[in-house]
């Protein structure tokens, strides 16, 4: 595959990861998510946010951090997203990361060339850790992270309880950045691509 100079990584035509946006994307994420809230323990919500909520969020965190989305043939195929760690202002250079992939696209790629993206996009901003909770088991995703120089920081015991059973959390921890100078220059915003940048984001909701 050919990274682009969009920042899109394109297998050809109709395939490219790509800024989300609300209105536009909204209901395709959450296609991918629900199944995981309603039928997974992978996230801990256990309530399908509403297309609306999911608008909401989408823009939100594309004010701070990245959220991007595979798209192909015109299908949201999967999607990626960073957002604060804590809210704690000294945890401003650390972001948790995540990525959902449609069941249609596992095992063909489609969570790295997200990941790739995202991880590159945090680094332009300035950040200099990555950190991914994996709730457990979960041989599929510890190998993504794994394979992407993630490493293992912790697990947090019994931590969520849900679908009648307590879950563990495995905690990866990637870095962005090699330790450089301190303090740190100030993170920046993150940057669309050309794409999306021409493309008037939604009004919140």
């Amino acid at each position: 595959m050919v990274h682009n100079a969009h920042g899109e990584h394109d297998a050809g035509t109709d395939s490219k990861v790509r800024d989300a946006l609300g209105e536009r994307d909204a209901a395709g994420c959450l296609a991918i998510y629900g199944p995981y809230v309603r039928d997974t323990a992978v996230s801990f919500e256990e309530r399908v946010p509403t297309v609306e909520e999911f608008q909401r969020r989408i823009h939100e965190t594309s004010a701070t951090h990245p959220w991007l989305v595979l798209e192909e043939a015109g299908q949201i195929a999967g999607f990626a997203q960073g957002r604060c760690h804590r809210e704690r202002a000294a945890y401003r250079w650390a972001a948790d990361v995540t990525v959902y992939v449609a069941p249609s696209h596992h095992r063909r790629g489609a969570g790295r060339r997200l990941y790739g993206e995202l991880l590159q996009r945090l680094r332009l901003q300035g950040l200099r850790v990555a950190c991914a909770g994996i709730t457990l088991p979960n041989e599929a995703s510890i190998g993504l992270h794994r394979a992407l120089g993630f490493e293992p920081v912790g697990v947090y015991r019994r931590i969520g309880f849900k679908h009648g059973a307590w879950h563990d959390v495995s905690w990866w921890q990637l870095q962005l950045a090699p330790e450089g100078e301190d303090p740190p220059r100030e993170p920046r915003g993150p940057a669309p691509s050309p794409e999306t940048s021409t493309t008037a984001r939604p009004t919140s909701i």
